[in-house]
C-alpha cells in the first residue's frame, strides 16, 4: 500500500497546475458519485471514499505548493 502511495505522489510532481486543477475536479466529481451510490446501497469496499478524500487532499497539497512555489 505504501509503494502506491509513494508512485501517487511521484506522478504529482510531474504535473503543472492545470493538470492538478483538472485531476481535482475530476475526483471530487468521482467521490460525489460514489458517496451517492453508498448512500443508496452500501459498497463493496467503503474504504476506497477514504482512499480517494485523501487523494483528493495529496492532489490540493501538491497544487498548493505548485502555486507558493515551494
Amino acid at each position: 500500500m505504501a509503494h502506491k502511495k509513494v508512485e501517487f505522489n511521484k506522478g504529482l510532481k510531474d504535473m503543472n497546475v492545470t493538470d492538478l486543477k483538472a485531476r481535482i475536479q475530476e475526483d471530487q466529481l468521482r467521490l460525489k458519485k460514489l458517496e451517492f451510490a453508498h448512500a443508496i446501497s452500501p459498497l463493496e469496499n467503503p474504504m476506497t471514499v477514504r482512499g480517494l478524500r485523501r487523494d483528493i487532499a495529496r492532489l490540493k497539497t501538491e497544487l498548493k505548493k505548485k502555486e507558493l512555489g515551494i
